[in-house]
């Protein structure tokens, strides 16, 4: 079977095992996985990984290629249903596949068994020490570690003492196993490593059957044998685990091909928090509304700021399968978020700033033609009505403009979207000398569509919504949660932006109010908006009309 052609470095490395003849025993066969643990909800970093996993399913689909929606779930302390909900809610949503949906808890029974193997093997023993005095001798980076005085307990001991730890004879923290290899090594992990610890809480899937749990080092890789993986791609942190991953897999007794751990450059975005902790401390200390509060940048978050699936996973393909590190512009997010909606939102018009406009030599109303999205090249349109009084927005008139002034100011004309051109003749203003009325002239013969020289010219054109028709709306404006760009992993304290979300109350035509919620539009000279009406008419922000990012 000829191979697809690569197009990463992971994909040239699946390519060469095939060539080589490593998975024929298997029927060539890849299998991959995509392995959360379900301890918060997944962020924009985590699509990253699901292209690549998914990915290489879809790359390999010749070849039988597996997936598997693993829940790591090693540490029922933070794990919960709730969190496995938003993680296949999260994956469908994005439109992936999956061929199974498997547990590590799954796995406990088994688990347990190859850790006895290990003790048996010679290759683990029961620690006394605490875990203060396991982290003091470890040693560092240039010093060796101390060997535990318990190392060379005898086998019987080791395997009598690991049961009773299973039988719930000691307390939380009194004893743990840990792997026998080297105290020596220059990598700190393989420096005898916890296998398993007490702790006598309950899971969300066992409940009180065990007080013992393992350790995500040892229950990942060995998870990804029991499952028949091919390879485990991570991120690059987790390079410096591999050699321990190879470890356990080896001298668990699995049938070769084992798995191999393959490693790629996380996602990092400018001024975007990447830490699922850091993100659930916002959740906690109510910075924001919940972790699909749509400023927040896990997957629900997006899906409720309204952001296109396909959008992320193009950003993901722009940016690439690499090994290098690197942090991404925010500004690339945004561009490819703008690129999908321009192309598929429908157009329409509100102002934030309200001021009203009235055509003083106009009677009547009528409908106006309005292009629904000028992009498809369709030409279709709606009716939009006019009767001669609109709102426009308030930063669209100058009483002083400036030079070069493009809007309207007392005097000079502009065209309103899809109506007419009009002219400013005189200026009402409040008792507190702020604009409250411009009464303006309109001319009929320059009507939109029309293809009559009038020799009337505008400066520019301008949204409006009109004052007969028009509804209430409350926008909801954002910017990012963070107020600078320094590095994404940082302490986020002291670098909250406590302006991330504005809100302002202006008038929207009503063929908003009445569209379904979710529907996304492009607001003219305004923004990219998604229409909601749970508690009341709001039209929030997706992403701004100014693209700063260079393609």
């Amino acid at each position: 079977m000829k191979l697809p052609e690569a197009t990463n470095f992971i994909e040239q490395i699946i390519n060469e095992e095939l060539e080589a003849g490593k998975f024929e025993a298997r029927g060539n066969e890849i299998h991959v996985r995509f392995p959360p643990e379900p301890n918060g909800y997944l962020h924009i970093g985590h699509i990253k990984a699901m292209c690549i996993n998914f990915g290489v399913k879809e790359h390999y689909a010749d070849f039988n290629a597996t997936l598997n929606l693993r829940m790591d779930d090693t540490n029922p302390a933070k794990e919960d249903y709730e969190y496995v909900d938003s993680i296949v809610d999260a994956v469908k949503w994005l439109g992936f596949e999956y061929d199974r949906l498997v547990f590590a808890s799954d796995y406990y029974d088994r688990l347990y068994e190859i850790a006895e193997k290990y003790i048996l093997d010679g290759n683990a023993y029961v620690c006394d020490l605490s875990a203060e005095e396991i982290t003091a001798t470890r040693g560092t980076l240039t010093q060796p570690g101390t060997p535990s005085p318990y190392r060379n307990r005898s086998i019987e001991e080791n395997l009598q003492l690991f049961r009773e730890m299973k039988a719930g004879k000691y307390p939380d923290g009194s004893k743990v196993l840990r792997a026998k290899i080297d105290m020596a090594s220059p990598n700190v992990n393989m420096r005898d490593p916890i296998i398993y610890r007490i702790a006598r809480v309950p899971h969300y899937r066992t409940g009180d059957k065990w007080c013992i749990y393992p350790m995500y080092d040892f229950a990942h890789p060995v998870s990804d044998a029991i499952e028949g993986i091919t390879h485990s791609l991570c991120s690059l942190e987790f390079e410096n685990h591999r050699p321990l991953y190879n470890w356990f897999v080896e001298r668990a007794g699995f049938e070769k091909p084992l798995p191999r751990q393959i490693e790629f450059a996380r996602l990092n975005i400018t001024n975007t928090l990447m830490s699922k902790r850091y993100l659930k401390k916002l959740v906690d200390e109510g910075f924001v509304s919940g972790w699909d509060d749509p400023r927040m940048p896990t997957i629900m978050g997006l899906k409720n700021r309204g952001v296109p699936p396909e959008a992320l996973k193009k950003f993901c393909t722009d940016v690439g399968v690499a090994k290098a590190y690197s942090v991404v512009n925010s500004a690339q997010l945004d561009s490819c978020i703008r690129e999908n909606l321009n192309l598929n939102a429908e157009r329409a018009m509100a102002v934030i700033n309200p001021v009203k406009l009235s055509i003083t030599n106009y009677e009547g109303e009528e409908e106006l033609d309005f292009e629904i999205n000028p992009t498809k090249g369709d030409g279709k349109t709606r009716a939009v009505r006019f009767s001669g009084s609109v709102y426009i927005d308030s930063d669209d008139f100058s009483l002083n403009p400036p030079p070069k002034y493009k809007r309207l100011q007392k005097g000079g004309t502009v065209r309103l979207k899809g109506a007419y051109i009009v002219r400013c003749d005189d200026v009402v203003l409040d008792e507190n000398g702020a604009v409250s009325e411009l009464l303006c002239t309109y001319f009929p013969e320059t009507k939109s569509g029309s293809s009559k020289d009038t020799g009337i010219k505008a400066k520019g054109v301008i949204q409006w919504v009109d004052c007969k028709y028009g509804v209430d709306v409350e926008f909801r404006q954002y910017e990012p949660l963070l107020k600078d760009e320094a590095y994404p992993e940082q302490d986020y304290a002291e670098r909250l932006n406590p302006d991330s979300e504005k809100r302002f109350y202006g008038k929207a035509e009503p063929y908003l109010a009445e569209s379904a919620d979710e529907t996304p539009f492009q607001i003219l000279r305004t923004g990219y908006y998604k229409k909601s009406s749970k508690n009341g008419f709001i039209l929030s922000e997706i992403v701004s009309l100014k693209d700063s990012f260079n393609k």
